[in-house]
């Protein structure tokens, strides 16, 4: 997770270590992480979540980006943890079921989790450090937007722990937090129907009430009062189960007549 000089900007920033075993302890054990799991840490810096991980579960597979950081670790680290150096947004995820905790590059948040929760094989869990805001942004708070709207359908998030600005080195110089994104027993909606979803979120944002609406008024009042739900506000907010509603609408009766 360590700054990798770029011609306009850093590639890797944000390197802010969490040294204290007692935090790093704390964490693990408010998570469903357990010695027979395979978790997979994203950046391993100097080690410290590494070290605490193995202790605590079957296999760590980690990532540095950092040739010397990774040089410099590599000799200490049990023999349950491979460690890989290179980057991870360019790695293969594991096919067998794994489970994520990692201190993320805070400019790289959306791009991990797009990549962790885009997988064919999904994480069971994830646990992840990260900016305050970006970790609201991805629970919907205050409000919905497009990336947590894509999450519900598969996780449930929640931010679990809230972090003071000295527990890192250097401190950040902004709030951090731990999200915890787990994933669901039964889907909201079939993975395959994933891409659709995504398409009637982009679409709809931009014409869903609009002269060319992707349902029409009557569908989106029908479809609403058929599953018991209100309708949507004057504000022109729309709720995430009325998101749904709306797209298993969509689905059926104008996905297929749009040219």
């Amino acid at each position: 997770m360590s700054k990798k000089q770029g011609n306009n900007s850093p590639y890797w920033v944000s390197q802010n270590f969490l040294t204290s075993r007692k935090i790093i302890n704390k964490l693990i054990s408010i998570t469903t992480i357990a010695s027979c799991d395979t978790v997979l840490e994203i950046g391993a810096g100097k080690g410290h979540i590494t070290k605490a991980l193995s202790e605590k579960c079957k296999k760590v597979i980690s990532y540095e980006i950092d040739e010397k950081l990774y040089t410099h670790l590599k000799p200490q680290l049990n023999g349950n943890v491979k460690l890989y150096y290179g980057d991870f947004l360019k790695s293969k995820l594991p096919s067998s079921p794994y489970k994520v905790f990692a201190n993320i590059p805070f400019s790289k948040t959306t791009e991990i989790i797009r990549k962790l929760t885009s997988a064919h094989d999904l994480p069971e869990s994830i646990w992840l450090i990260m900016e305050k805001g970006a970790a609201k942004r991805f629970c919907g708070l205050p409000k919905d937007n497009i990336n947590s709207l894509l999450l519900k359908p598969f996780f449930d998030s929640k931010i679990i722990w809230y972090f003071n600005r000295n527990d890192f080195h250097p401190a950040p110089n902004t709030d951090v937090v731990m999200l915890e994104m787990k994933l669901k027993e039964t889907f909201d909606i079939p993975p395959s129907q994933k891409d659709d979803f995504k398409v009637f979120l982009e679409q709809s944002q931009k014409s869903l009430f609009s002269s060319r609406p992707l349902l029409t008024k009557k569908q989106i009042s029908t479809a609403l009062r058929l599953e018991k739900l209100p309708q949507i506000p004057q504000t022109g907010d729309v709720s995430y189960i009325q998101w749904l509603c709306l797209f298993r609408c969509w689905l059926n009766f104008g996905k297929n007549k749009r040219g």
